[in-house]
This record gives structure tokens, sequence and C-alpha cells, in this order.
């Protein structure tokens, strides 16, 4: 009864067709976005925003890429970590202004771009590449396909390490976010307000949830559901594998090139790509990805928020609370998180979104037994 859809009437097509066609659904999603955008902001810190809000955000459109891609067009990917290191050095290259040399010439110079329209063409660029890195997957699929995309993430890794263009030429190899604002208000640099960068990753993390779920719900969600549950089956019945697989690849790492745009310009500030984005970044995006649930866009911000705040609330406390040394409460910590990971995949292998589903059908019935 908590979960109330009778009386919910339908009388045209469009109605029944919008993103969120149960009343209660979309009056939810209204107060969560409200809550989001008008009353956050105003409430939170520096420690919420570094430590809970904007990793979350920032993994949560990880994930949702990265879903796309394993959950609704079953392609594995491990090179989640390399993308997302694509989108953080074109982000940079844009806000620093693209130089094209050649024979010790300067052909030419783009001015540099502001920080949106950096973080955008992050998203572009790292599209393009995994367009390119996408094309193995028309003959190979599987464990083969694994094999290939984390060749991949070496090989970015590898190339953003050795060719000195793309840093700068930078002594220290590292790249550092420039100071770049929208609008009079600082968005990346020392001086950005906790809320404006917030804000600013909310922004993106809204829009490329709306653009994901009509993406699901349309002629190319149902052509990547097709290709994932049986893609000979899908080719007879008319379904393109190679546009299919392609698109899929191509959006999902325009979502993972945003986010790593963000990552580097908004939350760190400045990066190495060998720590910043290792093959452990590709693995922890799967992670969250495998336990919110494969093919829900709710269980890509359920699994980013499930290994974002978790691993925060145990140091706080063992460290906070029981006043444990740090470095045992780190390793207690990652014991803790394998296992809860591990266990939770036996109880429950659809991840946090199927839990959510069967929380809503007992909803629906609730207090009444059948």
């Amino acid at each position: 009864m908590f979960y109330r859809e009778a009386g919910d009437f339908k009388t045209s097509y469009v109605d029944d067709n919008q993103t969120f066609p149960i009343k209660f659904d979309r009056y939810r999603y209204y107060a969560v976005l409200f809550i989001a955008f008008a009353i956050i902001p105003f409430v939170l810190n520096d420690y919420w925003v570094n430590a809970v809000f904007m990793p979350f955000l920032i993994y949560a459109i990880a994930a949702i890429g990265l879903n796309i891609l394993v959950g609704y067009c079953g392609q594995v990917s491990l090179g989640t970590g390399g993308f997302m290191a694509v989108g953080a050095y074109s982000c940079y290259k844009f806000m620093t202004g693209v130089d094209i040399w050649w024979g010790g010439e300067l052909l030419f110079r783009l001015p540099e771009f502001n920080i949106f329209f950096s973080v955008l063409m992050g998203g572009v660029m790292t599209a393009l590449v995994g367009l390119l890195f996408g094309l193995p997957s028309l003959r190979i699929k599987g464990f083969y396909l694994a094999v290939a995309t984390l060749a991949a993430q070496f090989f970015l890794v590898w190339m953003f390490n050795r060719v000195s263009w793309f840093y700068n030429y930078s002594a220290s190899g590292q790249i550092s976010a420039p100071e770049r604002g929208l609008f009079g208000v600082a968005i990346s640099g020392p001086n950005a307000p906790a809320w404006a960068m917030y804000l600013f990753c909310l922004v993106f993390l809204a829009a490329c949830a709306i653009i994901a779920r009509n993406l699901t719900r349309g002629s190319f969600g149902r052509k990547w559901m097709a290709i994932r549950d049986m893609d000979i089956a899908a080719e007879i019945i008319g379904v393109d594998p190679l546009r299919a697989k392609l698109s899929a690849f191509g959006v999902s790492s325009f979502f993972v090139g945003i986010s790593g745009a963000l990552f580097f310009a908004i939350y760190l500030g400045a990066v190495e790509v060998g720590e910043a984005f290792g093959i452990q970044k590709s693995f922890l995006v799967l992670f969250m990805v495998i336990i919110g649930g494969l093919g829900s866009i709710f269980g890509s911000f359920a699994g980013a928020a499930f290994l974002v705040l978790l691993p925060v609330f145990l140091k706080n406390f063992l460290v906070g609370g029981l006043g444990w040394p740090t470095d045992l409460a780190a390793h207690l910590e990652f014991m803790i998180v394998g296992a809860l990971i591990v266990i939770f995949l036996i109880a429950e292998p659809h991840g946090l979104a199927q839990l959510w589903r069967v929380t809503k059908e007992k909803l629906r019935l609730w207090p009444f037994p059948h």
C-alpha cells in the first residue's frame, strides 16, 4: 500500500511512454532532485564534498557508462580506468589550448576552452577512442574481449606516460587543472567553493542519467539487450551488430570520459596517470556495476553509493569511534569491504537493484499477506 499504482490511469501514449510512468516514482524523483539541487548545496561543507558527494557523483557517471556496455549490451570491459584517463587528459588539453606541431613547427593552436566545454570534449574524445577499441567486439566476445579491453587499459596508461605532448612537456609528468569558472564563480582550482564543484558535477550526473534512461528505454536499448541476450538471433531479426556494439562502446566511453574529466579537473586537480587511472580504477567501477545490478540505471547509483560510503563509514567508525590506529583500520577496511562484496554477491547476485525491486513488490501489498 505504500507503493501505490492503483488509480494511476493513462489516457495517451505520451503519458504511458514517459520516463517515469508511475506517478509515485515521478514525484519521488522530483523530490530527490529538489533536495539535491536546492537544499544540499546550502548545508554541505568541504569534508562532505571531498569525502562523500564528489566521489559518489563522479563514480556514478562512470558506473552508468560501464553499465550501458556491460549490463545492457553484454560486452565485457576492463579498460574503464584507461578511458577515464582519456577524458582527463583531453579535458586538460582543451583547458590549456591544443597545439599541433609538425617537423618542429607549430601548425595551429586551438584557443583555451571553458571548463564546461572542456569536460564535454573530454567525453567526445573518449567516445572516439572507445569506438576504436570497440572494433574487436565484432569478432570476439567474453573472456577474449575482456583481455582486449585490458590491453587498451595498459596501452592508454603507457601512452599518457610516454608521450610528453599530453602533459604539455611537464618535467614532473603530471597534469594540473588551471583555475576555470562559470558565470564568475570558480569551478576548478584551489579557490573553487565546495557548493560550486558539487553543483557542477551534479548537473552532469543528472544529464547523463536522463540520457542513459531514455536511451535504454528506446530503440538503442532494445538493440543492445538483443545483442546481450543472443547476438546471432538479434542479427537474424534485423539488428545490425556493428552499429549496436559500436554505439554501446561510444555512448559508454562518452560517459566514462566525462567522469574522468570531472575526476581530474574538479575532484583531484592534479593527477599522474599511473596512480589515478590504473587497473584498480577499472575493477572499482566494475564492482560498482556488479554490486548495484547489471542492466539498471538505479543499480549504477546504488553500487557507487555502496563502494563510496562504506569505506568512509568504516574509517570513521574504526578510527574515530573505536580509536584504532589508522594503518590497522585501513587494512581491516579492505578485508571488510571485500568480504561484504563476496557475501553480497552470493546472497543476491542480481545486485542492489533487485533488492529494491523486491522491496517495491513487498510495499505494494503491505500490510496484507497476499
